[in-house]
């Protein structure tokens, strides 16, 4: 009687230990954020403000960047060039690429450390993080741009939150609320908002504000920040993550309203995207994802009158 007693305390010991192992593993991959996201779906109306992801389908998939090898870490539309720029951090370079996926030219970087992530802000102007120093570098690129040199661009290093190479991943740009977003990779994972940098108009003192929203943050249902695209058109943020795989749209309050899977399967892929590290939107709302080493994507909506 009594070894079956035993036998029962610990059997019941064990089934315990299985399920908060089993919840501590849901949270970790935000099984119960993402289950309550699927749920809302099913009886909430589609915002038609929205860039609504779930209406996206693969048009081009797993190109390959010919000529570049090394590692794709970023990417950022320019409206006025019409082109796209990515970032490689081995051989650090600046690419610049056609809307197809083609190399249009590389611009050699010096002294940007582990260049994670380039964003476009204006005419001729982006931003760079170097993800290890948490340091933003503005820098300017014209048609006889031959080499960067950080030494010689304005910089701002933030030095939050410090965790090595789990640091700055993402940026994007509000041009008209003048708002930097900047995607902390995880450990923990954050999305800050910096203002004030760069610096508009030089003459006035240097007054930069950085904040975060741990409200919207905490409803991301994913592991990591791998990118981040601000829409101007509908004000919502885009957020990349390549761990899990998934691409979520947020709007002005943070909440999670629609998502684009990146696995086989899912929105016409036929393999899923195997380290999705950049994503940019041009103004036709197509979207455009690169994945290390060299793959590029392109997704757009079906046309209306199909």
């Amino acid at each position: 009687m009594r070894r079956t007693r035993r036998s029962t305390v610990f059997f019941i010991s064990l089934l315990l230990v299985v399920f908060v192992a089993a919840g501590f593993a849901a949270q970790h991959v935000r099984l119960f954020e993402r289950a309550w996201f699927n749920a809302r779906q099913l009886w909430e109306p589609v915002d038609p403000q929205s860039i609504n992801l779930g209406e996206y389908q693969a048009v081009l998939q797993g190109q390959k960047i010919e000529g570049l090898e090394d590692d794709v870490s970023a990417l950022t539309y320019d409206p006025l060039r019409k082109s796209l720029f990515t970032v490689t951090n081995k051989q650090a370079e600046l690419v610049e690429l056609s809307l197809d996926g083609r190399i249009l030219r590389r611009i050699p970087l010096i002294g940007f450390g582990d260049a994670e992530a380039v964003e476009f802000i204006g005419p001729d102007t982006y931003v760079i993080t170097d993800e290890r120093q948490q340091r933003l570098i503005k820098v300017h690129v014209d048609d006889s741009t031959q080499v960067l040199d950080a030494a010689h661009a304005e910089q701002l290093t933030l030095g939050i939150n410090l965790s090595g190479n789990k640091g700055f991943e993402g940026l994007a740009y509000d041009s008209v609320g003048k708002r930097l977003f900047v995607a902390k990779e995880r450990d923990p994972m954050l999305i800050y908002e910096v203002r004030g940098f760069p610096q508009s108009n030089p003459q006035q003192p240097y007054a930069t504000h950085v904040v975060n929203n741990p409200r919207r943050d905490s409803r991301l249902f994913v592991r990591d920040l791998s990118s981040l695209q601000y829409d101007e058109r509908s004000g919502h943020l885009l957020a990349l993550s390549d761990e899990s795989k998934l691409l979520i749209e947020l709007d002005v309050e943070g909440r999670p309203i629609s998502t684009l899977s990146l696995k086989k399967g899912r929105h016409g892929l036929k393999k899923s995207v195997p380290q999705a590290e950049g994503v940019a939107m041009d103004d036709e709302g197509t979207v455009y994802v690169v994945s290390e080493p060299n793959l590029f994507y392109v997704f757009k909506k079906p046309a209306a009158d199909q």
